[in-house]
This record gives structure tokens, C-alpha cells and sequence, in this order.
């Protein structure tokens, strides 16, 4: 083994040399010689819901989720409006308790797994904002989706749903004293 002695190392540093032309591929004659930071890949960025002041004041329900089939089946004999972007359900609970439920379901009619999810992504996102609102406690709601949700504009997916919800609550209001009679006279048989 030989020992390399810190003499046998040239005192002069090398001069930079040009880099090598390499001749480049005929599709990246237009690709500028430093591209830079790559494109950002990955998720869209996110959309934020923004809601009017006016809402601030308004008295919330707290709000649970639906997630057994029964329920679904139970919500979808009730009251539904149909809208281009969304099918909202609602139903009385029985026996009402103060709190909303909030279910939310996409068929494979409307896309493959990927798009189900996006769309119903923005569901629940749409309904965090606004059933709070315009919700009333005691009932259930099932969000549906349609074939646009995913891909519709976000502030198009609110309005859709906010007067369906709008409409259910006035439905749910009126039927209100047809449900306290159902009620009662459920309870004063057993």
C-alpha cells in the first residue's frame, strides 16, 4: 500500500470547463436550456367556502352523521328536492332529538371511484357550511350526488344546495304539526 503525500497533489485548481455540447433530442429543440422548478403536480389547490355575514348570527344546529343503510332508506320516504347539481332528502327523526343528521352518498352513474369521492368530497364540505344554517334539528338529510357535482363550479354547488335546502326547511316547518300529531298519537296508543 502507498501512502499519497499531500505533495503529489497539483497546487493549482483545474480551470471550469464549457459543458459538453450534446446534441439534443428532435422533439426538445423548444425546451429552454434551464426549465427551472418543475410544475407543481399533485392535488388542485383547495377551494374555501366563504360565508356571508349575515349567517354569524343565526342560531346553528349541530349536526351527526348518517352512516347505516336504514337510516338512508328512512330519509329517502321524507321530502326531496331535486336540483341540477344535488338531490337533497329530509325527513323528521323519530323520536326528534335537537341535532341534524347528515348522510351522503354518490351512485356509479355518475363516474368511477376518483370522481364518486371528489363529489362527494364537496358534499360534505358544502353541508359543513351550510346545514348549520338553513338545517332544522331533529331531522335527517341525505346529500345526493348527480352527474355534475364533482365537476361543477364550487360557488354553482353552494347555491344548488342552499335552497334546496331553503325549500326543505319551509316543507319541514309546515309538515311540523303533522308530525307532533303523528307523535302524540303514536304515544298516547302504547
Amino acid at each position: 500500500m502507498t501512502r499519497v503525500h499531500q505533495t503529489d497533489f497539483p497546487a493549482e485548481q483545474p480551470e471550469a470547463q464549457a459543458a459538453p455540447r450534446v446534441p439534443r433530442a428532435h422533439g426538445d429543440q423548444e425546451r429552454p436550456e434551464n426549465p427551472g422548478i418543475p410544475p407543481r403536480q399533485g392535488p388542485q389547490a383547495s377551494e374555501r367556502v366563504s360565508v356571508p355575514a349575515t349567517y354569524d348570527t343565526a342560531p346553528q344546529i349541530e349536526v351527526l352523521r348518517l352512516r347505516v343503510r336504514r337510516e338512508f332508506l328512512f330519509v329517502a320516504e321524507g321530502f326531496a328536492e331535486r336540483r341540477r347539481l344535488i338531490v337533497v332528502q329530509a325527513r323528521h327523526r323519530k323520536p326528534p332529538r335537537g341535532e341534524a343528521g347528515a348522510g351522503f352518498t354518490t351512485t356509479k352513474k355518475i363516474g368511477n371511484a376518483v370522481i364518486r369521492n371528489r363529489a362527494r368530497r364537496r358534499l360534505r364540505e358544502a353541508a359543513r357550511s351550510l346545514l348549520p344554517v338553513h338545517g332544522i334539528g331533529g331531522a335527517d338529510y341525505v346529500f345526493v350526488a348527480r352527474q355534475e357535482t364533482a365537476t361543477a363550479p364550487w360557488p354553482r354547488l353552494l347555491d344548488d344546495m342552499e335552497k334546496a335546502l331553503i325549500s326543505l326547511r319551509r316543507r319541514l316547518l309546515t309538515s311540523d304539526g303533522a308530525f307532533q300529531a303523528d307523535a302524540s298519537a303514536s304515544s298516547s296508543r302504547t
